[in-house]
């Protein structure tokens, strides 16, 4: 969903701590305007840099990057390994079109293994695993609309293999430590880097500072129940010590631990007005999610473009999902169907 940008997106370096940088990268007619990568410095021996994420492929954003690297007295040669947080394509595609240019070794969470595959057997850009779910949430038709819209069409090119799958590992460049927290949620792979040494948290989408991420924006077959996992996911991050947050979208926060909390006091928030929406009725996704508002500014369902319409339909079944596992409401499969009722 959209908010309110401020400088955070404009295009330069931000210097977080010598030898972190923070550089937004444009995105193609996208809300969020811009994503966050982040460049290591003296991470090795050979003076490399590593980077924190990819951004979209696009001439803009690689622009973007080299004016970047040059403002910090670098090449784009210098980038040995991009570590990309998720496989959305404004995180991972240019990772593998810088991969083809300069050599470098890309990493991605082994969790999204089964949607890069999935993705080359349907050679589709379009969202698969979301549709799934809006069409088990009673949301065929608004299924039928997003499946017939342009997604950009296919390039396999985009969306190779990474050199290597992560899971819950630590990675070593020269004396400096990079923790590998897997964080499902936002996607099944969704994994975030974690430098304890210098206190800081690369996020990706998992933690943001202004807005909520999505939830189970899948290109792989949906399944679990991504807002439990989501929800595990964010109180993992209060088991290590509070950290900077260094999110893929929006402004550097002082505190991961902070946001953390507000995002579980939300997601409290969410799930007690879904289950209002429920009322005495028996309801489909699709039904409550039109009868809850959306943004910090409370907008109507029927005011949101499709594409925030599909996520504000899978965000509410992932919410009832919730409710379901807590007790508080039973589902039942009617007709391809899923339909919710409150537990009196």
């Amino acid at each position: 969903m959209r908010f309110d940008q401020g400088p955070w997106a404009a295009a330069g370096v931000q210097t977080v701590q010598p030898g972190v940088h923070r550089v937004p990268l444009p995105l193609p007619n996208d809300g969020l305007h811009a994503v966050n990568v982040y460049l290591l410095e003296n991470m090795a021996d050979d003076d490399s840099i590593v980077m924190i994420d990819g951004g979209w492929a696009i001439p803009e954003a690689r622009k973007a990057l080299e004016e970047a690297m040059a403002a910090i007295g670098r090449d784009l040669d210098d980038i040995s390994h991009i570590l990309v947080t998720h496989i959305h394509r404004d995180h991972y595609t240019n990772a593998v079109e810088l991969r083809r240019l300069l050599g470098s070794r890309v990493y991605l969470g082994a969790g999204e293994r089964p949607g890069l595959e999935m993705l080359g057997r349907l050679r589709s850009d379009e969202p698969a695993g979301s549709l799934q779910t809006l069409r088990r949430a009673g949301a065929g038709e608004l299924a039928d609309h997003i499946q017939a819209m342009d997604h950009g069409g296919y390039d396999p090119s985009v969306w190779e293999a990474p050199d290597r799958w992560l899971g819950a590992e630590t990675l070593c460049f020269g004396d400096r430590e990079l923790r590998v927290v897997p964080t499902p949620g936002h996607t099944k792979g969704h994994v975030v880097y974690l430098d304890e040494q210098r206190g800081l948290l690369f996020s990706g989408d998992h933690v943001l500072p202004h807005i909520t991420p999505s939830i189970g924006f899948e290109l792989a077959e949906p399944g679990g129940r991504p807002l439990a996992d989501y929800l595990d996911s964010l109180r993992l991050m209060t088991r290590y010590a509070d950290t900077r947050l260094l999110p893929a979208h929006g402004p550097v926060a002082d505190s991961s631990h902070t946001r953390v909390a507000e995002l579980l006091t939300h997601h409290d928030d969410r799930l007690a007005k879904s289950l209002a929406a429920l009322g005495d009725a028996t309801l489909d996704a699709h039904a409550v999610a039109r009868a809850l508002g959306w943004t910090r500014r409370d907008v109507p369902f029927g005011e949101l473009s499709a594409f925030n319409q599909m996520l504000a339909v899978n965000e509410t079944a992932a919410h009832l999902d919730v409710l379901v596992l807590r007790g508080w409401a039973t589902v039942a499969l009617v007709g391809g169907v899923n339909q919710y009722t409150r537990v009196r």
